[in-house]
């Protein structure tokens, strides 16, 4: 049996391990390593997952069959602006559980949670060469915005944006 539920602090080990896991196959794909990106998620560690939970960042984790296969963090700026918009980040699926829908159901949690807390969109980044990832995501609604390269990363990131409202009409 799957499900979905929100984790805390004390699995930030396996959360890291899933992240890492599941985007070491990018990291080969893109040639990312240690030198040219070091924070890139498949480096992920537990002190990181545990600095995004200080920062208010809440994580939701798939468990199939009392196994964790799955995560994906979701984060409401506390900034001020006129935009009320959330991130999706580290959508991360262990290689072996890909291809299977969990991803969808993982985004569709995310949706889900940002029209109960009466948010306006959901803002995500993503490698821009990785034109698979940008389209699977077009499914769910997000449109394709601008394409950035900075200096700090060996790869262009392509940022897009679920608008929720846009979703009602469909």
């Amino acid at each position: 049996m799957r499900q979905i539920k929100e984790v805390f602090e004390d699995q930030a080990d396996v959360i890291a391990y899933i992240i890492r896991e599941a985007n070491r196959p990018v990291a080969k794909r893109f040639a990312i390593n240690q030198d040219n990106c070091p924070k890139h998620p498949s480096f992920c560690e537990g002190s990181w997952v545990e600095q995004d939970f200080k920062r208010g960042e809440r994580y939701f984790v798939c468990i199939d069959n009392q196994q964790p296969v799955a995560c994906v963090a979701y984060d409401i700026p506390t900034q001020t602006n006129r935009v009320r918009k959330a991130y999706l980040n580290r959508l991360s699926v262990l290689p072996e559980w890909q291809h299977k829908g969990i991803g969808a159901q993982l985004v569709e949690r995310i949706i889900e949670q940002a029209r109960a807390d009466e948010l306006e969109l959901i803002s995500i980044g993503v490698i821009g060469k990785h034109s698979e990832l940008q389209d699977w995501y077009e499914q769910f609604g997000f449109v394709k915005g601008e394409t950035k390269q900075f200096d700090h990363l060996p790869f262009s990131v392509t940022y897009m944006a679920c608008y929720l409202a846009s979703l009602l009409d469909k």
